[in-house]
């Protein structure tokens, strides 16, 4: 049975201020009283799964318990098909524990060397959990394709470098606004806003 979000607090399972912000603007319609994890001093867990999903879920779960009110959560990266599908659920570890995007997006271009496939897509897990564990899941998809130098000083993440589908400037370079149409969190927030959403 999908279970309906019925209004009120709501926590954002990130310290990521940058998704924690296209969250909030996305949630903005329905009236959600959007707190941040982060906002909230709750711990982050650690990553443990092998998908998107599982790793939204695990999120979600943990805020929820913490806070005693639903969280969503959103797991999301960067999967390249040169090689692999790389670095995948491992996006921002690729960064380091200083959270440096400029060497992820560098060790993204040196495994490309030679390779002539530039694809990748950005995908998005969102997973709506509540205190007593229910939850409902998504998954968003975009698809493009890595440019290199990085362009633009919009975004945040691997946003610089990639390119998406019918467009000729990166995620780095849009509008925010106009990222917020067309990217994989938007295409998750649709799917999830029909399902679980009523404004």
């Amino acid at each position: 049975m999908i279970r309906k979000w019925d209004g009120g607090r709501l926590v954002i399972a990130s310290h990521n201020e940058g998704k924690v912000r296209e969250i909030r603007a996305l949630l903005a319609p329905f009236g959600a009283d959007v707190v941040s994890a982060g906002a909230l001093g709750l711990a982050e867990p650690d990553e443990t799964e092998t998908s998107f999903i599982g790793n939204a879920l695990l999120k979600a779960h943990a805020a929820a318990k913490a806070a005693n009110i639903p969280a969503l959560a959103d797991d999301s990266g960067l999967a390249v098909t040169a090689l692999g599908g790389d670095p995948g659920i491992y996006s921002a570890r690729w960064a380091g524990p200083s959270k440096d995007f400029a060497f992820a997006m560098q060790r993204v271009e040196d495994g490309l060397a030679g390779k002539s496939d530039r694809s990748a897509q950005f995908i998005c897990a969102l997973a709506l959990a509540w205190p007593d564990g229910h939850a409902e899941t998504v998954e968003g998809t975009v698809s493009g394709e890595l440019v290199w130098p990085p362009r633009g000083p919009h975004g945040f993440g691997y946003d610089p470098v990639f390119r998406p589908e019918g467009y000729d400037i990166t995620f780095g370079e849009m509008d925010p606004d106009q990222k917020h149409e067309i990217s994989h969190r938007a295409d998750a927030f649709r799917q999830l806003v029909a399902r679980c959403f009523k404004k």
